[in-house]
């Protein structure tokens, strides 16, 4: 029986339709904002609202254009405007729009910037592709190889990808050493698989000085690490051998690949720690098919990322997890969520 849609229903699908033809001027009119400089500027003006002259001024940018580019973003609650006189606004900052700051301390803008560089977008074109199974994965049909091989050898956007790892870095590991500090208690040395440029294992460090950590990535992600007190850099490739420590931490490294190579690297991390004091710390999304949460839709949309980005990437529901972490030999193991996009799951031989 054919399901009648109501009057309301279409008169909605009207409206909502318009949300995917046009769906891509919202990130295309975001990394205009990071690339101008926008939240930048409003922010070294201490509080104090900028006309669009003023702004226009400063960042170089012609006055009708920049008016049209902030009507949308402030229509979008990006940025606020605010009466700074008779007949004349004024521009100021908004909660949203610090973090598109290039060096605020909770900023996303390398992350908008990876994912909206034509390297990223372009695979987004075979998706299709993809899911008829026609040819290789959607970034090596677009590039000619996968997505760690062309970071290796383009320095610029691997420069791209740690510079979006770290930021994400520091928003997550804020929120998981608040609210669950008490993950990494009696934890003398943590070795960080798939570490990048060391943000993440340098913040626990910090917060956590009784940890020695090691960052561990491949050789060429290494080559760029910060230096950061208390950790020590290790290259190598994590399945083969992973540095041993009293425990593993992995954020955001087993959503890249598919089931098969994630008990590897489990399996690589298992051997890496004390069978009977040791434990794998992931932090990762866990897909809650059962009910809504609001990082729901950015978990949703992040397994259409690693469709697009990865050869067999995916983000994984509580089952799907349960099943790679028996199979990868670890007999218990705890879900902790946090105020992030990702999970704390802390599993044990």
């Amino acid at each position: 029986m054919e399901a009648k849609c109501t009057s309301e229903e279409e008169a909605q699908a009207q409206m909502d339709i318009w949300k995917y033809v046009f769906g891509f001027t919202e990130m295309a009119v975001v990394k205009c904002a990071i690339e101008l400089k926008i939240a930048d500027v409003l922010e070294s003006h201490d509080g104090r609202p900028m006309t669009l002259p003023e702004l226009s001024s400063a960042l170089g940018c012609s006055p009708p254009i920049l008016y049209r580019i902030m009507r949308f973003l402030i229509h979008r609650k990006i940025f606020k405007e605010i009466s700074v006189g008779h007949e004349s606004t004024g521009y100021v900052q908004s909660p949203l729009s610090r973090l598109l700051m290039k060096n605020g301390d909770n900023s996303m803008a390398a992350f908008v910037l990876l994912e909206s560089s034509p390297v990223m977008v372009a695979p987004w074109h075979g998706l299709s592709a993809r899911a008829l199974e026609i040819g290789a994965s959607a970034f090596t049909a677009a590039h000619g190889e996968d997505v760690w091989r062309y970071a290796a050898a383009n320095p610029s956007h691997n420069k791209l990808i740690n510079d979006a790892m770290a930021c994400h870095a520091r928003v997550a590991m804020s929120a998981i050493t608040e609210i669950y500090a008490d993950v990494f208690e009696g934890i003398g040395s943590l070795v960080d698989v798939g570490g990048g440029d060391g943000t993440t294992i340098g913040i626990l460090v910090k917060k956590c000085p009784w940890i020695r950590g090691i960052n561990f990535d491949l050789p060429h992600v290494i080559s760029s690490a910060q230096n950061w007190d208390g950790v020590e850099h290790v290259g190598g490739n994590m399945f083969e051998k992973i540095p041993k420590a009293d425990a593993a931490f992995l954020m955001w490294v087993l959503h890249d690949w598919g089931d098969d190579e994630c008990i590897n690297i489990l399996k690589k991390c298992r051997e890496a720690i004390p069978g009977d004091t040791g434990k794998v710390i992931i932090a990762e999304a866990v897909i809650d098919e059962g009910e809504e949460d609001k990082f729901k839709n950015v978990g949703l949309a992040l397994d259409m990322v690693m469709m697009a980005h990865t050869d067999k990437g995916k983000e994984r529901t509580f089952k799907e997890w349960t099943n790679v972490l028996s199979a990868a030999g670890f007999t218990r193991y705890t879900v902790k969520h946090i105020q992030v996009v990702q999970s704390v799951i802390e599993a044990y031989p």
